[in-house]
């Protein structure tokens, strides 16, 4: 699975109420309403920029840090974002962002900049930036992990298999 997108980047220590704010977590349960303001605590455009064309949001370390929510990865998926690169991430966000079926990547990402062009081939464990030429190198996921996302999630897994088959 290739992902080819532009990177919209973020620093370190993104919270999920940095992610989607508890403002909104409470007041509705339409997750494209919800979306509407992924982000929107550090860039007020964010939905506006990525909604219409799909991104990759980049990040540094402890990516998704905070509740233990599933509304923070499935608010990334209906804002539109097709991964998210980081340095690291909180555990649960990591595994709630796969079940979820969006795909979440830890890599080296200093050398990439907002804006660039990446394509993110999730099989071969590698980041092409082509804005810069360069290759950014990550451990695949498990079999068990590029299955789940390969199905678009836990949910359609099971539905798909009838259970937890592999």
């Amino acid at each position: 699975m290739t992902i080819a997108e532009r990177a919209f980047k973020f620093g370190d220590d993104i919270n999920t109420d940095y992610i989607i704010s508890g403002k909104y977590k409470f007041k509705s349960t339409d997750m494209d309403d919800m979306a509407t303001h992924a982000m929107e605590e550090l860039d007020p455009d964010y939905f506006a920029k990525v909604k219409p064309q799909g991104g990759i949001l980049v990040a540094g370390r402890n990516f998704g840090m905070g509740s233990s929510r599933e509304q923070a990865p499935l608010v990334l998926i209906h804002s539109n974002t097709k991964a998210v690169l980081a340095k690291s991430f909180a555990r649960i966000f990591f595994r709630n962002a796969i079940n979820t079926g969006l795909p979440v990547v830890e890599c080296d990402t200093d050398l990439i900049d907002d804006g660039d062009e990446l394509a993110l081939d999730l099989e071969a464990g590698v980041v092409h930036d082509h804005t810069k030429g360069i290759d950014v190198p990550f451990a695949p996921l498990p079999p068990v992990m590029a299955t789940l996302l390969a199905d678009g999630g836990l949910v359609e897994h099971f539905r798909k298999h009838g259970g937890f088959a592999l």
